[in-house]
């Protein structure tokens, strides 16, 4: 088993692939941590932390910011913020790596005190203050993950109470409460109202959305997919009866993640490439690799399993900048993975570096006029052909191979 396959996942002892130790994590780098030493202390929760291990019977976990008093509190679990403001993969870590997953056992129906104390936890607008009281001192071994933001400690829960009342929004208390409302509903309603997907796939995962029998925890790694999902079928249904856009090229990226995005004036297809270059995290060979995953116009049947969460947050900020334009379209993205990305922090990262990008693009009057200015982008950047890829592309392919009505008239 290589790197590639592997990707860090494969960590136990002896380890599968034949290494002494793991190159991966042999090269993220090393930071500080700030470690606490005690059982019991009052702290600030931003967030909540669903396991998936041992499902049914999972983790659940009230993340603790132990002894810790700022007005930026909210800061230690905001993608969106963290992007906004540019910070760099040291300063996420910094945020993160303080954070405790205080957690307790759970079967995901079972409804406990401790689940309904982490439910106002999610749904609060502002973190909430606890007293904690935990087993043993926390362990500290930072965990890393390409879809879940990085946690800094882990510890058992024995006991913990609110020590503040949580202000809940009355927009989501309104979802909470209508037990014949279905999650998808919910979610898309507060989308639409302003609720960004870190906080919708905290109240997913917790069992606060959904028809009354059917709520349940969900682990935060299903849910943060389950809510781009969710919110880009929702988009592409909107984005289907709008009128076709222009060749248009899109360029740019965060944290060491490029994307070059390039729209054809076709009926909504898309496509994502996730090439790992030389040298970068997950890539130790000399040449670039790539994992895949597409989707025509009637959509996928199927997870896409190759590109997994990285697939549908991409998608969902591509739709997102469509339906901001009025226009739908043959959209094909390259993701362009570099060593700069030396940790990986989570699939939010997918997500806010191809919104970075579509606020720049070029638009063409041809097909050929913007192929070749991407061939020329990727060399100058990446030194890499990228006909390489377009070649292996099944939306372009169907875009040269496919008659549309447009063929048969001549305008």
């Amino acid at each position: 088993m290589d790197c590639f396959r592997c990707q860090g996942k494969n960590f136990s002892k002896p380890l599968k692939c034949g290494h002494s130790y793991c190159p991966i994590f042999s090269k993220m780098p090393q930071f500080k941590i700030t470690k606490i030493q005690k059982e019991n202390f009052v702290g600030t929760s931003p967030s909540v932390f669903v396991g998936r291990y041992n499902y049914p019977s999972i983790n659940v976990g009230i993340l603790a910011l132990p002894d810790v008093v700022t007005e930026e509190s909210n800061l230690y679990d905001a993608p969106k913020e963290w992007s906004q403001r540019n910070f760099k993969i040291n300063e996420v870590l910094d945020f993160r790596s303080v954070l405790i997953n205080s957690k307790f056992q759970n079967n995901i129906k079972s409804m406990s005190k401790y689940v309904l104390l982490s439910q106002e936890v999610a749904m609060a607008s502002k973190p909430v203050d606890i007293e904690y009281l935990l087993n043993k001192k926390p362990k500290y071994r930072m965990k890393t993950s390409d879809v879940e933001t990085v946690i800094g400690a882990n510890a058992e829960l024995k006991r913990a109470m609110l020590m503040s009342n949580p202000y809940i929004d009355s927009r989501v208390d309104k979802v909470v409460s209508d037990t014949d409302r279905k999650a998808n509903d919910s979610l898309n309603y507060l989308y639409k109202k302003g609720f960004d997907e870190n906080f919708l796939t905290r109240i997913l995962s917790i069992g606060t959305l959904g028809v009354k029998h059917q709520r349940k925890l969900v682990p935060t790694r299903w849910s943060i997919t389950a809510v781009d999902d969710s919110l880009g079928k929702n988009l592409v249904d909107e984005v289907k009866y709008f009128k076709e856009a222009d060749y248009s090229l899109f360029f740019g990226g965060y944290m060491g993640n490029y994307f070059l995005i390039m729209f054809f004036p076709r009926v909504w297809s898309y496509e994502l490439f996730e090439m790992y270059l030389p040298t970068s995290l997950l890539n130790m060979s000399n040449e670039v690799k790539y994992t895949t995953d597409y989707e025509f116009f009637d959509g996928r049947k199927s997870y896409a399993n190759n590109c997994v969460g990285g697939y549908y947050a991409s998608r969902l900020a591509v739709l997102e900048k469509l339906k901001s334009m009025k226009k739908q379209a043959t959209v094909l993205v390259l993701r362009f993975i570099t060593d700069e990305y030396t940790t990986p922090l989570g699939v939010w990262v997918v997500r806010e570096a191809v919104r970075k990008a579509m606020n720049s693009g070029e638009t063409f009057n041809s097909e050929v006029e913007m192929i070749e200015y991407a061939q020329r982008l990727t060399s100058m950047h990446f030194h890499y052909n990228v006909d390489n890829i377009l070649v292996k592309s099944q939306v372009l392919e169907r875009c040269r191979t496919q008659k549309t009505l447009k063929d048969f008239f001549k305008f």
